[in-house]
């Protein structure tokens, strides 16, 4: 399968995910607005969730992929699998530690996360609530993630990413039996963290399965610090910053919003809206490309590796602009359409779309740091990425500090799109001077014909929003609504990409070919 056919596959997988998130995050809005209780569930979920990305699938992934594909490469599958296994034991005993002591100390962590909420007994009781039922989601999600690296690394990506799909079907089946049976905002809350648990358990028991069929099964064995899980610890302590960078500036955000009632909702929303380019177009193009680029250079090929990561940029500009053009230029009727609804109000509607025009702005910096973090990862250098994460944290507290009383969420949202543009400017400028990643004239050429199609094109969806607005505004109706923002987006998109044929930003001739090489 080529490089670009596994981005599709992942990415096909990915937005079946995140399309169904959408549908989550709309009865969501529905069900509790930007009330208490969405603000308890959020940051009750943002915790365990941060652990997910950073210790999971960040931190993990990013190292345990390139030791385990060069064992694999090098030593043969029994060597491998005897490695997952001293993998597995030692991480078994971490999150069993780690689960035992954040049980215990729930409440001085929910001080922590959302200082906001200490002065609102109920808000914060119910955030320590669910937060202990959410919390073990974290050792299911750490299990997964070891085995769809075991599954990535033998060049199996479909199942992998698409067990979150899980997280979304699970939680839709528990916020309808809540509106169907017209319970209270706080018992759909708790039926919400009973379904993230739940779900939590149905991924790991389909990724296991799937490594199964493939012939990877691992057996239990005693915790013990061998030089291999050692090397793993060197490198997932500087990985867990970089890796998870965005979730920790989302963090960040949280802690700050929790002084404003409603600020974490409506962040929530506009990240919903936001990550599901970032997810579809940047995670399947790191989850593809860390192993690959892996392999390669364990080979000595130095120049495909250059290759590979030049295509892997073209693909995601080529998909991820155009996305940013529309959230920054109609981010007002996305969010109308999509929540606007039930205890989400008008007003709610004006915040998230401040918020999101933002992310729009941040979302290629959020997309190529997808690109350019497995240039580190794969030449197990954790430790450079750690050092921009770090860089790009600080930034985005001063911001938040300084902005967030002036701005509110679009305050926040203007630092986490600063900062991350910093840590991409860092990982690119960084790769260059090393020698390690050089833009080729494929891709040098097609950039400023790029530019040009998305200007027109946010020309296009500027007007089509202006002139036919009539059938966005609530009274329309939301079959009309949605027929409207359907026709706009469609319509957009038909333009870029017959713009882009024309003007040669893209050439579909060779996507095609690349998409049924093998």
């Amino acid at each position: 399968m080529s490089l670009v056919a596994k981005f599709v596959s992942v990415g096909g997988a990915t937005l079946a995910s995140r399309l169904l998130g959408f549908v989550r995050e709309m009865m969501v809005a529905a069900a509790l607005g930007a009330g208490p209780v969405a603000d308890a569930f959020y940051a009750a979920f943002r915790f365990p969730n941060l652990f997910r990305r950073l210790l999971a699938e960040g931190a993990f992934n990013s190292a345990f992929i390139p030791l385990f594909s060069r064992t694999l490469e090098g030593e043969g599958e029994a060597a491998a699998r005897r490695f997952a296994e001293e993998v597995l034991a030692a991480l078994a005993l971490v999150l069993a530690a780690l689960t035992a002591v954040v049980m215990v100390a729930t409440p001085l962590i929910v001080a922590l996360i959302a200082p906001g909420f200490r002065s609102d007994a109920g808000k914060f009781a119910l955030t320590v609530e669910l937060f202990r039922v959410m919390f073990p989601y974290l050792v299911c999600m750490s299990l997964t993630a070891m085995l769809s690296g075991v599954l990535n690394a033998h060049r199996r990506f479909f199942v992998a990413a698409l067990a979150p799909t899980l997280l979304n079907v699970v939680t839709i089946a528990g916020i309808g039996y809540g509106i169907w049976r017209g319970l209270d905002g706080a018992a759909v809350g708790r039926i919400l963290s009973w379904s993230v648990l739940v779900a939590g358990v149905a991924q790991l028991v389909m990724v296991a399965f799937a490594a199964h069929r493939i012939g990877f099964s691992v057996r239990p064995r005693v915790p013990r610090l061998t030089p291999a899980v050692r090397r793993l610890l060197v490198l997932m302590a500087p990985a867990a910053l970089s890796g998870g960078i965005i979730q920790i500036n989302l963090f960040i955000g949280q802690i700050i919003a929790s002084t404003r009632e409603g600020a974490i909702a409506v962040l929530q929303f506009a990240d919903r809206i936001y990550q599901l380019p970032l997810g579809v177009i940047g995670i399947a193009i790191g989850v593809v490309l860390l192993p690959e680029l892996s392999r390669t250079l364990k080979a000595g090929h130095l120049r495909e590796a250059t290759h590979t990561q030049n295509r892997a940029l073209e693909f995601a500009l080529f998909l991820t602009l155009p996305a940013a053009t529309a959230l920054v230029v109609v981010p007002e009727e996305i969010i109308r359409v999509l929540f606007e609804r039930g205890a989400f109000t008008p007003e709610t509607t004006e915040a998230t779309a401040r918020a999101l025009r933002i992310f729009g702005l941040g979302l290629p910096a959020f997309v190529m740091i997808k690109v350019f973090t497995p240039g580190y990862f794969a030449r197990e250098d954790t430790r450079t990425p750690m050092v921009f994460a770090g860089i790009s944290a600080a930034v985005n507290v001063t911001l938040a500090l300084i902005l967030f009383p002036r701005l509110a969420e679009a305050g926040i949202a203007t630092a986490e799109a600063v900062a991350s543009w910093i840590n991409c400017a860092l990982l690119l400028l960084t790769l260059r001077r090393r020698s390690q990643f050089a833009l080729d004239g494929m891709l040098l050429r097609r950039l400023p014909r790029l530019a040009a199609t998305l200007a027109l094109m946010a020309a296009v969806l500027f007007l089509g929003a202006r002139v036919f607005s009539a059938p966005f505004r609530p009274e329309a109706g939301l079959a009309t609504q949605a027929f409207a923002l359907a026709v706009l987006v469609l319509g957009g998109a038909f333009f870029y990409f017959g713009a882009a044929q024309l003007t040669g930003a893209a050439d579909f001739r060779s996507i095609a070919r690349n998409l049924r090489r093998r």
